[in-house]
């Protein structure tokens, strides 16, 4: 199975990958991690996306697309795979379809968790993490045992400064536009399916799963 995981920001995306890829034994394959690897290998598309990030570039769709193909060659994602936070824009998921048509594979279905905007602010505004070790907490599900300080290493606890209601209010208008066509350009082959993220997170597995199956 091939699939593509999307949803707003705050949607709970990560928390639903890793679980559908102990599941379904697929690799969760996410921008972030892709591009952290490529860049530290030292190869020569490795160097061109460095410099492109270390000067606060944004990455060209080309380079994109050549970094995600050369992901999806790997061993472990042969047999299928999960994207998180790609295709971003049509334009992307058009490369991704000619690239997999290429090597004779498709895109099996889109899981596009939608979550209320309202509560998008209410979750991604409670988030908090540790300056020193990088944890995570949430004032709302998992807060710190003593306020601003984190348990595994007794660091500051603060809000990220995009964790803003005003800030994460205008990643949402973003996520929209950009995604809005690329929900329309999936369903036009019939393979998107559409969760209800409000729910809770076992509930909300219980569904992916079940459209999966």
């Amino acid at each position: 199975m091939n699939l593509i995981l999307l949803g707003p920001p705050g949607a709970g995306k990560g928390t639903q990958a890793k679980k559908i890829a102990v599941k379904f034994d697929l690799p969760h394959i996410s921008t972030g991690d892709m591009f952290r690897e490529t860049a530290q290998s030292g190869s020569e598309l490795g160097k061109q996306l460095q410099g492109y990030m270390s000067a606060g570039k944004l990455v060209p769709d080309d380079v994109v697309i050549a970094v995600v193909r050369q992901r999806l060659s790997s061993d472990d994602a042969k047999k299928g795979f999960l994207l998180d936070g790609f295709p971003r824009t049509l334009a992307q998921a058009q490369a991704l379809d000619k690239a997999l048509a290429g090597d004779g594979k498709k895109i099996d279905g889109v899981i596009s968790l939608t979550v209320d905007a309202d509560e998008v602010v209410r979750r991604l505004s409670s988030r908090r993490v540790c300056v020193a070790c990088g944890a995570s907490y949430n004032l709302i599900s998992n807060p710190a045992k003593k306020e601003d300080v984190c348990d595994a290493c007794g660091g500051k606890v603060i809000q990220r400064a995009d964790d803003n209601a005003a800030t994460i209010r205008n990643r949402l208008e973003v996520y929209r536009e950009q995604t809005s066509p690329l929900i329309e350009y999936y369903s036009s082959a019939g393979v998107v399916r559409e969760i209800d993220g409000m729910q809770p997170v076992e509930e909300v597995f219980k569904k992916i799963c079940a459209v999966i199956k």
